[in-house]
């Protein structure tokens, strides 16, 4: 069964290609052996990841990303808030793609809260990060 994934942009604050995301969550699914049928991703202001934050995790503060495991079907929902990546100072397409990754990973159960378990999300990111690049997927080449 194919893949589906279903991008939301409902924020202003970078361009983001639904086309290159499906691309970069296509790869890393299809390369890691995943087998899920959909992925749900948002990409929201900071506004709304701050109603989220607070909502379901009791902290009002921003954060890059947030994740909603569903089961094996549906594998869950990600929300990503690109002005973090741009407040950060770093190429913010490239830290997008991280947070990306970074929730990508929290749906397959990395976690990152305590030192063993974070240092092994760091290197899985890592990893995905290098393959992405090797293999030319980009967030910032639009169609």
């Amino acid at each position: 069964m194919d893949l589906k994934i279903t991008v939301f942009n409902q924020q202003k604050d970078l361009k983001i290609s639904s086309a290159a995301v499906k691309k970069i969550l296509h790869a890393l699914i299809k390369k890691m052996g995943v087998d899920c049928q959909e992925v749900i991703i948002h990409f929201v202001s900071q506004k709304k990841i701050c109603e989220l934050h607070a909502q379901f995790f009791n902290d009002p503060s921003p954060t890059d990303c947030i994740t909603f495991p569903i089961d094996e079907k549906l594998l869950g929902e990600i929300f990503v808030c690109p002005k973090a990546a741009i407040e950060y100072g770093t190429e913010p397409y490239l830290e997008t793609t991280l947070y990306i990754v970074h929730a990508l990973l929290h749906l397959l159960k990395y976690d990152d809260i305590d030192p063993k378990d974070r240092r092994q999300m760091r290197r899985k990111e890592k990893w995905c990060l290098n393959f992405l690049h090797k293999n030319h997927i980009h967030l910032n080449i639009c169609p």
